[in-house]
C-alpha cells in the first residue's frame, strides 16, 4: 500500500522561491575584486533569475545542455546557479585556479553550451578560447550586466543580454532526478572526473545542512562562504542559507586575512566556512593587527585537517567556536560534522579536544562504514583504522560520462580516506591511503604527524611526506613553513616530537622553504613534494 501524500519534486528553484516568499528583505551582499560592495534581496535574486532563465531559452539553451560558469563568489553566480538548473539545463562551476589546459579539459569533457565569465578572467579565456569545441556564446558578467561576446575574440564591450522580461516567466515541470549541477574533481592523479548532483541531491543537502546536527543555518546568521562557489557549490551554502533564511555574503577573490576581516566586519558575519589555510592569514592579520572580530560565532573548516593550536588561538584568544567537518565532491560534500553530544559539553578543553579535532559524527541521510583489507568493519574502539566507505542519497554513484559504476560491489563509495571510528561515532580521517606512509611494516599517519608538529613555535605550517628508504620501504621528512627566524634541526625536532608520537613516527629530515605547493581547492600538493624529494634519503 502506497502512502496518499503530495509527490511534489525537490527542485532547486523550490529553495529561492521559498526564500523570496518567506525572507523576501534578507540580503545576498556581494564583495567584488575591487572591494566595492553591491546588494540585493532574495526577493531581487529570483526576480533576476526568473529573467536571466528567459534569456537564457532564447540564447538557444536545451535541458540537458552544460552551461559552464568562470566566477568567483556574487550574487549574479548565484542567478546563474538557480535560473541554469531551473530550466533544466546543468550548472557547470568551473575552477580558475586551474591551468589553462585543466580547464580546456574540462569545458571540452563537459561540452559546454554556453560559457559565463567574471570580466576579470578575460586574458584566461582570449588564451583558452580558440581550444573550446562546443561554445556557442561566450557571456561577461560585469557590473550586473550579462555582456554577450559573439565572435571568436573575447569582448566585453556589448549590450546586456538580460532583458525585462520575466515576470510571468513560470519554471518548466522536471523530474527531482534530473541533473542540476556539475563539478569536477581536482584531478591529483588524472585528468578531473565529472561529479552530476542531481535536483534532489541537492535540495536534500540543503536541508540536512540546516539541521542542529550538521552546519545550524538559521534565519539569525550572517554567513559568509570563504570556500568558492567553484569548489563543491561552495559546499552547499547557496542552497542551504536561502531556506535557512540566512544573509549571505559573497567575499568575491578576495581572501585574505585583512578583505575578510573587513567583510566580517561590516556585515557583521557570524559563520564563516573555508579551507585551513584562509583562517591561518585571517588569524596572522588579527595577531599582527591586534583587531578582534566583534560578531563571529563560527568558523567551519573543512578540505584539510584542523591542528589543536588553530583550535586554541580561535576559542582562547578571540572566543569563536571551531566545527571541524568533512567531505568531498564526491559526497555534494557534507558527511560529517563534528557536534558535541551533551555528555562532552560540561567536560574542560583538555578533555573536550580528543574529541573536537575529529572531523565529526554522520549527518542524517550519510552512512558511514570503516573497513580492514578484508572488507571487514573495523572496532569503534577510535584506533582500529581501515577505509572510509559511505553511502546516501547525496554521494556519487558514477562519474560523468563513464560507463563503470564509481561504487563497490557492495554499493558502498570508497572515499580514499584510512579512518578510525570510536564509540560515540565521531570519525578521525588518519590519512589518506595514498599519503599513509608506510615504513617497516608500520602505517605512518601523515596527518598525525603534522599535527603533532604544529604545536612547535617555529612551525607555522607542515607536510609530512613518505620518501624512499632503502632499508624501511619509506621513512617520514618534514617540508615546513617557518614561524620565526630561529630554524630547528632535525634532531631538535626529533626531541620535540619523541612524547608526542610512537618512534616510529619520528621524521629522518626536514627541510625549510617560504611555500607549499597548493592545489585550486587549497590543499597542499602532496604528490608534487614527494617527486621533488624523492631521493633525499637516498644514497
Amino acid at each position: 500500500m502506497h502512502g496518499l501524500m503530495m509527490n511534489t519534486p525537490l527542485l532547486t528553484t523550490s529553495l529561492l522561491q521559498f526564500s523570496a516568499k518567506y525572507h523576501a528583505d534578507t540580503e545576498v551582499v556581494t564583495v567584488s575584486p575591487k572591494g566595492q560592495i553591491t546588494r540585493c534581496t532574495y526577493s531581487n535574486l529570483y526576480k533576476r533569475c526568473k529573467r536571466l532563465a528567459v534569456t537564457l531559452l532564447n540564447l538557444g539553451v536545451k535541458p540537458g545542455d552544460r552551461v559552464g560558469t568562470l566566477a568567483w563568489n556574487s550574487d549574479q553566480h548565484m542567478e546563474l546557479y538557480y535560473a541554469i538548473a531551473g530550466i533544466g539545463a546543468v550548472c557547470h562551476t568551473i575552477n580558475p585556479r586551474l591551468g589553462d589546459h585543466e580547464i580546456i579539459f574540462i569545458l571540452n569533457h563537459a561540452e559546454d553550451k554556453l560559457l559565463f565569465f567574471d570580466s576579470v578572467f578575460e586574458n584566461l579565456l582570449g588564451r583558452i578560447r580558440p581550444k573550446l569545441n562546443s561554445i556557442d556564446h561566450i557571456i561577461c558578467l560585469k557590473e550586473n550586466k550579462y555582456l554577450l561576446s559573439e565572435s571568436s575574440e573575447v569582448s566585453v564591450e556589448s549590450e546586456n543580454v538580460v532583458g525585462p522580461e520575466g515576470s510571468s516567466f513560470s519554471w518548466p515541470d522536471i523530474d527531482e532526478n534530473m541533473a542540476a549541477s556539475l563539478c569536477y574533481t581536482s584531478g591529483t592523479t588524472g585528468n578531473p572526473k565529472g561529479v552530476l548532483y542531481s535536483h534532489r541531491s541537492i535540495v536534500l543537502h540543503a536541508m540536512c545542512s540546516c539541521l542542529s546536527s550538521s552546519l545550524s543555518f538559521s534565519t539569525d546568521d550572517v554567513i559568509l562562504p570563504a570556500v568558492p562557489m567553484f569548489h563543491v557549490n561552495a559546499w552547499g551554502v547557496p542552497y542551504a542559507a536561502p531556506i535557512a533564511g540566512a544573509k549571505l555574503v559573497m567575499p568575491g577573490p578576495n581572501l585574505d586575512g585583512e578583505s575578510l576581516f573587513r567583510s566580517m566586519e561590516t556585515e557583521g558575519v557570524t559563520i564563516a566556512l573555508g579551507v585551513p589555510t584562509v583562517w591561518l592569514s585571517l588569524l596572522e592579520f588579527l595577531e599582527l593587527s591586534g583587531k578582534k572580530l566583534s560578531s563571529l560565532k563560527r568558523v567551519i573548516i573543512g578540505g584539510a585537517a584542523v591542528s589543536e593550536s588553530m583550535i586554541d588561538e580561535f576559542e582562547l584568544k578571540h572566543g569563536i567556536n571551531v566545527q571541524h567537518a568533512w567531505g568531498m565532491t564526491e559526497t555534494s560534500p557534507i558527511g560529517v560534522v563534528n557536534t558535541l553530544k551533551p555528555k562532552f559539553k560540561n567536560l574542560s578543553r583538555k578533555e573536550q579536544m580528543p574529541v573536537k579535532i575529529k572531523q565529526g559524527r554522520a549527518v542524517y541521510g550519510v552512512e558511514m562504514r570503516i573497513v580492514d583489507d578484508n572488507n571487514q568493519d573495523v572496532d569503534r574502539d577510535g584506533v582500529a583504522s581501515g577505509r572510509l566507505l559511505v553511502k546516501g542519497p547525496w554521494i556519487i554513484s558514477q562519474y560523468y560520462k563513464t560507463e563503470k559504476t564509481a561504487l563497490r560491489a557492495d554499493g558502498w563509495f570508497d572515499t580514499g580516506d584510512i579512518a578510525t571510528l570510536d564509540p560515540d561515532g565521531y570519525m578521525l580521517i588518519t590519512d589518506r591511503a595514498k599519503d599513509i606512509i608506510k615504513s617497516g611494516g608500520e602505517w605512518i599517519s601523515s596527518i598525525g604527524l603534522e599535527n603533532a608538529c604544529t604545536d612547535h613555535p617555529s612551525i607555522k605550517q607542515v607536510a609530512a611526506i613518505g620518501v624512499p628508504h632503502e632499508k624501511w620501504q619509506e621513512r617520514p621528512i618534514l617540508i615546513c613553513i617557518p614561524q620565526t627566524n630561529e630554524l630547528p634541526s632535525i634532531s631538535e625536532i626529533r626531541t620535540f616530537l619523541d612524547s608526542r608520537v610512537p618512534k616510529m613516527w619520528l621524521p629522518n629530515a626536514i627541510f625549510w622553504v617560504n611555500e607549499l605547493p597548493l592545489g585550486p581547492t587549497g590543499k597542499v600538493q602532496k604528490n608534487k613534494l614527494r617527486k621533488s624529494y624523492e631521493d633525499c634519503l637516498l644514497g
